[in-house]
């Protein structure tokens, strides 16, 4: 490896350091302002179901978070899974948030029960984790299948929170956003050509 070539990488992995931690610091820090200053008003900007007004939840919901443990509870698959899918490409990282929070936020509009409002990040973390366990299915790279398999050894006990469980889960966040993520798999994956004689 070259000087240059070294001093790319890490040029890559500052900037990933600074993407990542940036989101993450701006959602503690909403967070802190919102329950010790504005004593969680913020939460109406959440998803608001079958709502004109709800809709602005599309893109406000994965930056809001019902307490500290909330969002505690999901930082650490944010940065593990959102540093994942940068591995690659850096411009990845924004495409799968970008579908997800489009196809997440709308299927908990159109499917969440009326009068309730839905916040958090774990629509986009179900996303993540559908891209990349379906990234391996769509590519068929052996990068992208050991990475899938990776992802599903470590994470792939999650995927029954697409089920409804608790009333106070938004399971259809995280069912839309893992759909979500299949689909940014399926938009993204480069498969390998075969080549017949």
């Amino acid at each position: 490896m070259s000087r240059e070539d070294a001093k790319a990488i890490f040029s890559e992995l500052k900037t990933q350091v600074i993407i990542l931690g940036g989101i993450v610091a701006f959602m503690w820090c909403l967070e802190i302002v919102d329950l010790f200053f504005l004593r969680g008003s913020l939460n109406i900007y959440g998803i608001i179901p079958r709502t004109e007004i709800g809709l602005r939840g599309i893109l406000f919901a994965p930056f809001l978070h019902g307490d500290l443990f909330h969002l505690a509870a999901n930082t650490l698959p944010f940065l593990t899974l959102g540093w994942l899918i940068m591995l690659r490409e850096t411009r990845d990282f924004f495409i799968v948030s970008g579908i997800t929070m489009l196809v997440s936020g709308l299927g908990v509009w159109l499917t969440a029960p009326s009068n309730s409002v839905h916040i958090g990040a774990s629509g986009l973390i179900f996303g993540y984790l559908g891209f990349l366990l379906l990234r391996g299915f769509f590519e068929r790279s052996f990068v992208s299948i050991a990475l899938s398999l990776i992802v599903g050894f470590f994470y792939g006990g999650a995927i029954w929170g697409v089920l409804p469980s608790h009333p106070a889960i938004s399971w259809q966040g995280h069912l839309f956003g893992f759909i979500g993520g299949a689909i940014a798999a399926r938009l993204l994956s480069k498969p390998k050509r075969s080549y017949n004689a």
